[in-house]
């Protein structure tokens, strides 16, 4: 202070804050002043010696990155931001992530409670659970992105071996990270993907008591329950985080140290140039890359944002229920693969095939030690790479819930409409819209929209578990042999997973104060057999159960739409 006020004595009070923030500016930044940041932004010639370099030199901030990169590589090819933008990731996961934990206790008697609380009390929480739900998805995609840039451009090659292997442990890290945070919001939805995921992983090809121990410490306990959920939250705030960034700092130190591989035809057959850099060929990082990542910070918060505000919701399902199985039990869709492989082979099988699947592309580096990276010479390396992922986008769709799970039609009906639990079709309609009576799918009731808009639902529901219903462009599930007179002739009705000619009614009746009950009947008649099959469907709806509202929250499609 005492020299800040010699300063205005000897300069005046103008010039002698001049100063003093260019003292500041020039400690904060580790060199450069207010000038220098002033030419690094107008593109000017830096002073000599360049105040520039000092920041990765004295620096905190900058001391871990290069002050100079190849002009090669700070194109959007070869490396597409992938890198970065996984950094980026682990980042907005990270603070996204910690403002959920202040309102978030891991508990089965209060985490779902707790949701509910983000979504409808918190200041921008709904926002906030939508953003870090999209990133979780985003980051998984981009860390396998990056990977597979890797393999493509041959980047995993000598010296970068063991760069390769870090990387793929962090994108096991990545996919553990965001199926751990699947089980938090204690619904139907994480409650059964993550039950599905414990039984694999008890049926792996190890000693019984190895499984049984692997079960134990998963669970929690016997069954999955409060213990369980406390675990798997230490895990996903706690263990996986540290873990993920401590291989990240092993990842990025490697890729400082050997430079980021310039593309393949930019290099001689088994020279590595990366750390070679012409002074022609040096785009600097200050300005040059510090603004460009600037501009891709800025964009991706632009689009995650912009996600979680129109395009994206998280979901949420209701409260878990160990008693009441859902219809349809998904994966994430970075596991589903290992779900459809599941419903096909045996389940000892397919668990014990994923660690030896990823032992294999660690280890691959080390086998694979062609020296070119031109793409003319990877011909058989590239050509198993695409086999590879056309084989990982049919076994995603045989994970989807329509491949070899076979319901009801009148139970995929009934379940759309009057799920066993929460919200769905026909719950949305108002209480006080609910008259008593029978209604057929489609009819338009005069004075009451709300009602008409559930029994069109009920139309579009029975369009698409239905072959001859007017409308329905889908013929291929009635299993039709031949075409005659117009026509349509079926058989092995019971084997099928749509409905001939079904005839369908709601039936709504009082049956106490405040209460009332919703019936489905459905009466199929096979075509070949003239047998008529009768089901029905039977739910209760109390006027204070608030369907309507949990319709509108969760964006269900429902009678309020």
């Amino acid at each position: 202070m005492a020299t800040f006020v010699e300063q205005v004595r000897e300069m005046g009070i103008k010039k002698a804050v001049v100063t003093k923030s260019d003292e500041i500016v020039e400690r904060l930044t580790a060199g450069m002043n207010i000038n220098d940041i002033r030419a690094a932004l107008r593109g000017d010639e830096p002073r000599r010696p360049n105040p520039r370099l000092r920041p990765h030199a004295d620096g905190f901030w900058l001391h871990i990155r290069p002050s100079f990169y190849h002009t090669g590589v700070t194109n959007i090819y070869p490396t597409f931001r992938l890198g970065w933008l996984s950094t980026f990731m682990l980042v907005w996961e990270t603070i996204t992530g910690l403002i959920l934990m202040v309102f978030y206790t891991p508990s089965p008697l209060v985490a779902y409670g707790n949701m509910w609380n983000i979504l409808g009390n918190v200041p921008l929480g709904q926002l906030f659970r939508n953003m870090h739900r999209l990133g979780a998805e985003v980051m998984v995609l981009v860390v396998a992105m990056h990977m597979l840039r890797t393999f493509i451009t041959g980047s995993y090659k000598k010296p970068r071996q063991f760069t390769w292997a870090t990387g793929m442990l962090l994108l096991l890290f990545t996919i553990f990270l965001s199926f751990s945070g699947y089980l938090l919001p204690w619904d139907q939805l994480a409650y059964w993907a993550l039950t599905v995921f414990i039984s694999g992983g008890a049926a792996a090809p190890a000693p019984a008591f190895v499984n049984d121990t692997v079960l134990l410490v998963l669970q929690g306990g016997p069954a999955l329950g409060a213990d369980g959920l406390l675990r798997w939250y230490l895990l996903h705030v706690l263990l996986l985080p540290l873990l993920a960034g401590i291989f990240f700092f092993v990842h990025y130190y490697k890729v400082v140290l050997y430079g980021i591989s310039l593309p393949p035809g930019r290099e001689q057959v088994g020279e590595d140039t990366a750390k070679r850099v012409p002074k022609d060929e040096r785009t600097y990082f200050n300005p040059d890359i510090l603004t460009s990542e600037l501009m891709w910070t800025a964009l991706a918060t632009l689009f995650l944002v912009a996600g979680a505000l129109w395009l994206w919701d998280a979901p949420l399902e209701t409260h878990a229920d160990p008693v009441v199985t859902p219809l349809h039990v998904v994966a994430p869709w970075y596991l589903s693969w290992s779900q459809g492989w599941l419903k096909l082979a045996d389940k000892t099988l397919v668990v014990g095939f994923i660690p030896l699947l990823l032992v294999s592309f660690i280890i691959m580096p080390y086998i694979e030690v062609g020296k070119s990276r031109r793409y003319a010479d990877r011909r058989v390396g590239l050509t198993v790479a695409f086999l590879f992922i056309a084989f990982m986008l049919v076994s995603n769709w045989m994970g989807s819930p329509e491949f070899r799970v076979q319901s009801s039609p009148d139970r995929e009906v009934s379940i759309q409409l009057l799920p066993e639990e929460g919200p769905g079709g026909l719950k949305g309609i108002p209480y006080e819209h609910m008259t008593p009576g029978t209604y057929s799918p489609g009819q338009v009731i005069d004075g009451n929209p709300f009602l008409t808009r559930g029994l069109e639902l009920f139309q579009q529901a029975m369009y698409q578990q239905s072959c001859t219903l007017t409308g329905n462009p889908q013929w291929a599930p009635c299993n039709v042999e031949e075409l005659e007179n117009g026509g349509h002739r079926y058989s092995n009705f019971f084997t099928t997973d749509a409905m001939p000619d079904p005839i369908a009614h709601l039936e709504i009746v009082e049956i106490q104060p405040n209460l009332k009950e919703m019936t489905l009947h459905y009466e199929v008649t096979n075509p070949d057999t003239g047998e008529v099959t009768e089901t029905v469907w039977i739910r209760p709806r109390h006027a204070f159960s608030n369907y309507e509202e949990e319709c509108r929250f969760l964006n269900k499609s429902c009678a309020t739409d």
